[in-house]
């Protein structure tokens, strides 16, 4: 059963009881990622996200980790464009411990001037690992290349020059805007005493005082064609081609997943059958769309040998063609239907997922998708909207490419105009 409760101060706390499991789960979910962020803070949503973990008034880091481990638990969190959430899952019985850590983090975390200098090098650590991970960092380009100009450009981890200019009063200033009550989301799933546990929620969170939130003024990003990329000595060429593609909590978002299936989002793809296995000419390939509350993107990653690169993007555009021109089945979008219910039940067997679900659908669009209305909107997309959804999004005029590997702009634009002029 759902149940959805707002306090006197703003917070918002959505719950599922699920009575057959012995596990619950519980998120904090803030709204603050890096869109919210600008040209001289970027990487402090994720900063603090490290920051929580290093202590409170109450608890030193090593026993915020002890306090969930000791009962078999997870506690972990994590920062994205739009929103930062701090997650726990444990046994049905640890659930207000699972409470009192996850609110002494957001309420009593120190933020010592000691640990920000020790914490700034475990970050420009994991920096220097996604530079060091082509894969990863061509997906991040992709996005710089897209939303060039706009927040949703900046990387999630910012870059170690500007981090390294953060200071502590920069880092409080930030926690103070936007980890709010009235800007946020508690999500629980599992097998819980619903009044007890809003009693509990009550007792920690009830005092937490609002701040106003100032209107977000951000205009939608604009699409253009560009190419963005890295030279570096890496054995294979990492490209991503993306495209404009559709907001959150959209019917076109549902339509947009269909195409995804088809095109290249399995191994049953059109994408993976193609040029893996058929002609071999690459170990990995996929598509995926990726939504925010006012746009969204739809990208193709291929991690091949640079030789290779012309054969391939020739036939991605052929698939394109294809798809854009009716070439889809009546089969193929009746079994990627199925393969997004199929997924999606599944899904429903984890107390995490289905938390994670209900905060973020509350915190992106005030309300919770029920499973029930997830599969209707899957089962309702008709080929019509596939192929509608095919000649918006697989829009060459829109096109934008990023690379990693051991090529320049210069060859990866002359062997795409090749193709598509």
């Amino acid at each position: 059963m759902f149940n959805k409760i707002v306090l006197e101060n703003g917070l918002r706390i959505v719950t599922e009881n699920i009575p057959y499991v012995k596990s619950v789960s519980i998120g904090i979910w803030i709204e603050t990622g890096s869109r919210f962020e600008n040209q001289s803070n970027n990487g402090i949503s994720h900063f603090i996200e490290h920051m929580l973990f290093k202590g409170t008034e109450n608890r030193t880091a090593k026993q915020i980790a002890e306090s969930i481990d000791s009962v078999g638990g997870q506690l972990n969190a994590f920062t994205s464009k739009e929103f930062t959430c701090f997650y726990a899952k444990v046994l049905d019985e640890h659930l207000p411990l699972a409470v009192d850590v996850l609110a002494d983090m957001i309420f009593n975390s120190k933020f010592n001037e000691e640990d920000i200098i020790k914490e700034k090098n475990v970050v420009f650590e994991e920096i220097n690992m996604y530079e060091d991970s082509p894969e990863d960092l061509v997906h991040d380009l992709i996005c710089q290349t897209m939303f060039d100009g706009h927040p949703l450009a900046y990387p999630i981890l910012g870059s170690s020059s500007i981090l390294e200019k953060i200071n502590r009063k920069n880092v409080l200033d930030y926690y103070k805007q936007y980890y709010t009550p009235n800007n946020t989301v508690i999500s629980i799933a599992g097998n819980f005493d619903t009044d007890k546990t809003i009693e509990l929620i009550y007792k920690y969170f009830s005092n937490w005082i609002p701040v106003k939130k100032e209107k977000d003024e951000q205009c939608p990003p604009m699409f253009y064609r560009r190419i963005m990329g890295k030279t570096k000595n890496t054995e294979q060429l990492h490209l991503c081609l993306g495209m404009k593609g559709v907001p959150q909590g959209t019917n076109e978002m549902y339509h947009l997943m269909v195409l995804n299936n088809i095109f290249g989002g399995s191994m049953s793809s059109r994408l993976f059958q193609k040029i893996r296995e058929e002609r071999g000419l690459a170990y990995s390939i996929y598509s995926y769309p990726s939504s925010y509350k006012d746009t969204g993107m739809f990208t193709i990653y291929v991690g091949l040998n640079p030789n290779y690169v012309s054969t391939v993007l020739q036939l991605i555009t052929e698939e394109i063609d294809k798809i854009k021109n009716g070439g889809m089945t009546s089969d193929e979008i009746y079994k990627s239907k199925e393969q997004l219910k199929g997924n999606y039940i599944l899904g429903l067997e984890s107390t995490s997922s289905r938390m994670s679900s209900m905060g973020k659908s509350e915190l992106l669009h005030g309300k919770i998708y029920r499973p029930k209305e997830i599969l209707e909107m899957i089962d309702s997309v008709q080929r019509e909207d596939v192929e509608n959804i095919a000649k918006e999004v697989l829009d060459f005029n829109r096109l934008n490419i990023s690379f990693v590997g051991d090529i320049n702009n210069n060859q990866i634009e002359s062997n795409f105009k090749k193709i598509i002029g």
